[in-house]
Order: structure tokens, then C-alpha cells, then sequence
């Protein structure tokens, strides 16, 4: 498989989103106990994503949905895979921006 590299480096970094997502929506539980965090979703369609919700979980199972079917396609497209790792590099910035805010 041509990608092969390239889907070790998603596969880790799909490990340390699912990671970071599951502490920052506990972060956001805590939040909205304290009455704040009252937003529909995280990200906006314009951000690649077809998933809608105000926690972080729903858009790392996305990709990982998005990134099984790449595996198990026999031809990847590179706008396909370009399209992928930006949506996943949004994901894991604004998980990083959602740490540092604490």
C-alpha cells in the first residue's frame, strides 16, 4: 500500500485524538454544570465535517469511520487523503486550544 507511513502517522494521531477528546468532553460536562458551554456544535459543515455536536467524541469516531474505509479501499485518492488530514489536524488543534483555555 502506497500510504502506508502516512497511515501509521493517522492511526497514532486518531489514538491522541480519541484521548484528548474523551477528557475535553468531560471538561465540557463540567462546564455546562456550571452553566457555561452552551453551543450547538464544535465545528461548522465548512470544516469538512458531516457530524454535528457540542462534544468532541462524535467527530473522532468521523474519522475514524473515514479512516477504516480508506484502509480497506484499494485506492486512496490524494485529495481524498489531503481532505482527511485536514480535517483531522483541525480536530487536534482545536483539542490542543480546548486544553490550553483551562
Amino acid at each position: 500500500m502506497p500510504y502506508t507511513n502516512v497511515f501509521l502517522q493517522i492511526k497514532e494521531n486518531l489514538q491522541i485524538a480519541y484521548r484528548q477528546a474523551i477528557d475535553s468532553d468531560e471538561r465540557l460536562d463540567e462546564l455546562r454544570k456550571a452553566g457555561h458551554g452552551k453551543f450547538v456544535a464544535i465545528f461548522t459543515e465548512d470544516q469538512g465535517f458531516t457530524e454535528s455536536s457540542n462534544r468532541f467524541l462524535p467527530y473522532v469516531q468521523e474519522l475514524v469511520a473515514e479512516f477504516d474505509i480508506m484502509q480497506n479501499s484499494t485506492h486512496v485518492a490524494p485529495e481524498t487523503l489531503e481532505k482527511f488530514v485536514k480535517k483531522l489536524a483541525t480536530l487536534l488543534q482545536t483539542l490542543q486550544v480546548f486544553k490550553l483555555s483551562k
